[in-house]
């Protein structure tokens, strides 16, 4: 599987705000810069991370961009189901052939499989919070390890391996 740039971009601008004192926020410069963006897609990914309700915005001479609830309470699949356009939803809606629909729509072998991924792709980030994002690799690395080792239980589950 793949994470889009926008993912990316849009966890790595949650990170840069996790890291902060409870008293200090970034403006939209500090935050292009920081993460080497245009100050437009900065904006378009701040937009969507204030629409969906995770970060908030102070405007003024001391405004900025803060984090709208603890970093331990944002978990990683709800960000991804919004930067991510919907797109698990509608694979196959969203049918790319020469055909208007995709001629597997009623009967698709592939359709379980798919499905399946991203429902554990879903899990394994329902398991992560921004904060375990927050400091050294090493020390995030060790955090995803012991949760890979969770997922893969879920994951013998869920395909009945």
């Amino acid at each position: 599987m793949k994470i889009s740039a926008q993912e990316e971009y849009g966890l790595r601008c949650l990170v840069q705000l996790a890291t902060l004192a409870a008293d200090e926020s970034l403006t939209l410069p500090q935050i292009a810069e920081r993460e080497g963006v245009s100050q437009a897609n900065a904006g378009k990914l701040m937009w969507l991370l204030s629409k969906a309700g995770f970060v908030q915005s102070t405007r003024g001479t001391k405004g900025g961009y803060t984090l709208a609830r603890p970093a331990s309470k944002i978990y990683l699949n709800e960000v991804i189901k919004i930067l991510d356009g919907d797109e698990i939803n509608t694979h196959c809606e969203s049918y790319t052939g020469i055909l208007e629909v995709c001629v597997h729509k009623g009967d698709c072998g592939i359709r379980p499989v798919i499905v399946g991924l991203h429902k554990i792709v879903d899990e394994a980030l329902s398991n992560i919070t921004l904060s375990q994002l927050v400091g050294e690799e090493r020390k995030v690395t060790q955090t995803f390890q012991q949760i890979q080792r969770l997922e893969k239980k879920v994951a013998q589950e869920i395909l009945g391996s």
